[in-house]
């Protein structure tokens, strides 16, 4: 009865608005909890059995929260979803995935840094006809499948989740068109890659920011192994000790082959000041401590991933795969510079997403 109560709801919405001259899609925008509701009564398991527990509208703007049970890590995902602009018709789907913190270190998205908080991504992607999709959760993880299960962070099957599970239900509940692009930042960026290695006819472009992609060398089984320990994981349970094949198989770089034929954006600073690293940038709040912070550490963290970042360029120049790099001339790791990453890689992959 709340489904047809929603359609009906819908309906007459849709035919005052059809009367007083403005587009049905209108009707969408100005009601998510139909949207939420429409998304819901149409989603469909996975394969594997994952399924939508619940969609509900709870704002900011017309943010889907969905809900989703993973079979293989045998728990609830939260995703958030900012549906296209007409949620009725085809979209593809662009998917935000978060960086060290899984996008929130509380349970609610709206409390975390991450793509919906800290860029302007709920303004910028109105009127856009794509869905876009930000799972939360999985701090710590790279985002993909670990080995054993982790006394700290649990059962991960991220991968299985993001490239299996996910887009399923994603695409009958938003009318999905199975041709999606994926993007992400620092800890995420070698994962994006991974997904796209995965399942290459979905993920048809990826977009890496600020990012180190070769985890399979001694550097970066240490930074690896730095950044799972710091939220409370054994990088032993995720790919095995150093010697692991496993780690070989998740380097993104010595596998490079496996994105012929994806679409390929990254961008990085290089840890100089930039632009944006002022008491006026954002995220800073003329506050001196954020900026001292955002300089050092920021500054530190893509001075490295520059060059990982000529690495990788280099090791796809050899084996002949198209890519576009963007070298900033200056810039620190941070969520300035990640929105307009966000910008320019969205230029590039509407075409993709078009219906």
């Amino acid at each position: 009865m709340t489904v047809l109560h929603s359609m009906l709801r819908r309906l007459v919405l849709s035919v005052v608005l059809a009367a007083a001259g403005l587009p049905v899609a209108v009707a969408a925008q100005a009601a998510p909890d139909l949207v939420a509701a429409r998304a819901m009564d149409a989603a469909r398991p996975a394969p594997n059995g994952s399924f939508a527990v619940a969609a509900a509208a709870n704002g900011p703007g017309r943010v889907i929260d969905l809900t989703v049970h993973s079979a293989a890590m045998n728990r609830p995902i939260t995703v958030a979803v900012i549906p296209a602009a007409d949620p009725e018709a085809p979209a593809g789907a662009l998917y935000l995935i978060n960086g060290v913190d899984g996008g929130t270190d509380t349970p609610d998205w709206r409390e975390g840094s991450n793509w919906f908080t800290k860029t302007d991504a709920l303004d910028f992607f109105v009127g856009k006809q794509a869905t876009v999709v930000m799972p939360i959760g999985g701090a710590g993880t790279f985002y993909t499948d670990w080995q054993s299960d982790d006394p700290g962070t649990g059962r991960n099957r991220w991968l299985t989740f993001l490239t299996t599970e996910l887009p399923p239900i994603i695409d009958s509940a938003f009318h999905g068109t199975g041709r999606d692009a994926v993007a992400g930042l620092s800890m995420a960026s070698s994962a994006v890659f991974r997904m796209a290695q995965e399942a290459p006819r979905r993920f048809r472009m990826v977009g890496s920011f600020s990012g180190c992609v070769q985890t399979s060398n001694p550097a970066g089984q240490a930074m690896v192994a730095s950044i799972v320990t710091a939220r409370r994981g054994n990088p032993l349970n995720m790919w095995g000790p150093p010697t692991d094949p496993a780690w070989v198989a998740n380097d993104v770089a010595l596998n490079a082959e496996r994105l012929r034929g994806v679409g390929v954006y990254v961008s990085t600073g290089n840890g100089m000041p930039g632009p944006l690293d002022t008491l006026d940038g954002p995220g800073i709040g003329n506050s001196p401590l954020k900026l001292i912070d955002q300089l050092v550490i920021g500054g530190v963290l893509d001075g490295i991933t520059v060059v990982c970042t000529k690495l990788l360029r280099d090791r796809l120049a050899a084996l002949g795969i198209p890519a576009d790099f963007d070298f900033r001339p200056a810039g620190t790791h941070s969520w300035g510079y990640w929105e307009q990453d966000m910008h320019t890689y969205w230029e590039r992959v509407a075409p993709l997403l078009a219906p």
